[in-house]
C-alpha cells in the first residue's frame, strides 16, 4: 500500500525521470540491496514510488521513530519494512532482518550514507562517506548490490523547516526535475576493497543522475525515457 501511495505522490510532487531500470533484473527469487544515496524527506517517496512503478517491492531499512508514527507504523510493519534503531543495542537487528528478506528473495532498499546531510541548499552534492553496514550485509548473504543515484530531490524539500514546509506545499505546482539512475549489480564478496568499490559506484550513479538532469541523457548520452 505504502509503494503504490509513493508510486501515486511521485509525479504529482515532481517530474521524475530514470534511466538504467534495466538493470534492475535479476534472477527469479533472488534477493539483492539497492544502496542509495540521501539527500531529503523526499527521498522516501521518489524512490518507493519510482521503484514501485518499475515493479519492484523491496524491503527499506528506515528510522525506527516513523513506527512510533500512528498508522505509519502498523503500514510498515504490515510491508516488512526494518526499522534500524541507531545508537541502541537493537541496532544489529536491522542487519538480521535485512538478511532474512534477501534470504526470501526480496530486495532490500538502504541508504549508506546512514543520513540526511546537514547543508541548507537545494543544490545536489556528492555522496558521502558510506558506513559499512551494507558491506556487511552483501558479504555475510552473498548478494549483489546494486547502486541508485538520484538527483534533484532538494528542489522538492530542503532548507530549514520552513522552507521544507513550503518547498512541499508548492511542489505540485513547481513540479522540480528530478533523475533516478540504477548502476550495474555489483559482486562485493569478490571485491578487495568493497567499501571503497561502493562508494565509487554509487559516486558514478549519482554522477550518471546528475548528467542526465543537465542535459536529458541517461548518464551515457542517450535520450531518457519518457518521464515517469
Amino acid at each position: 500500500m505504502l509503494s503504490a501511495w509513493a508510486g501515486a505522490l511521485v509525479p504529482v510532487f515532481s517530474d521524475t525521470s530514470v534511466s538504467g531500470a534495466r538493470h534492475l533484473a535479476q534472477p527469479p527469487g533472488r534477493g539483492y540491496v539497492l544502496a542509495a544515496n540521501h539527500t531529503s524527506f523526499f527521498d522516501p517517496v521518489l524512490l518507493l514510488g519510482t521503484l514501485h512503478r518499475l515493479g519492484q517491492r523491496p524491503a527499506v531499512l528506515a528510522t525506527a521513530g516513523l513506527w512510533r508514527v500512528p498508522l505509519l507504523g502498523r503500514a510498515l510493519t504490515r510491508e516488512g519494512h526494518v526499522p534500524v534503531h541507531r545508537g541502541s543495542r537493537r541496532a544489529p537487528d536491522a542487519l538480521r532482518a535485512a538478511a532474512d528478506a534477501l534470504a526470501a528473495g526480496r530486495g532490500v532498499l538502504v541508504y549508506p550514507e546512514g543520513g540526511l546531510p546537514r547543508y541548507r541548499a537545494s543544490h545536489d552534492r556528492p555522496p558521502g562517506r558510506l558506513k559499512s553496514g551494507v558491506v556487511r550485509l552483501a558479504l555475510s548473504t552473498g548478494a549483489p548490490v546494486i547502486p541508485v543515484g538520484h538527483a534533484g530531490a532538494r528542489r522538492v524539500s530542503s532548507g530549514s523547516r520552513a522552507k521544507q514546509l513550503a518547498g512541499w506545499a508548492t511542489a505540485p505546482v513547481r513540479r522540480p526535475r528530478v533523475h533516478v539512475h540504477i548502476g550495474p549489480a555489483l559482486r562485493l564478496d569478490t571485491s578487495a576493497h568493497p567499501l571503497d568499490d561502493l562508494e565509487t559506484a554509487l559516486a558514478e550513479a549519482w554522477s550518471s543522475a546528475v548528467h542526465a538532469l543537465d542535459g536529458d541523457a541517461d548518464g551515457n548520452g542517450r535520450p531518457t525515457a519518457g518521464r515517469r
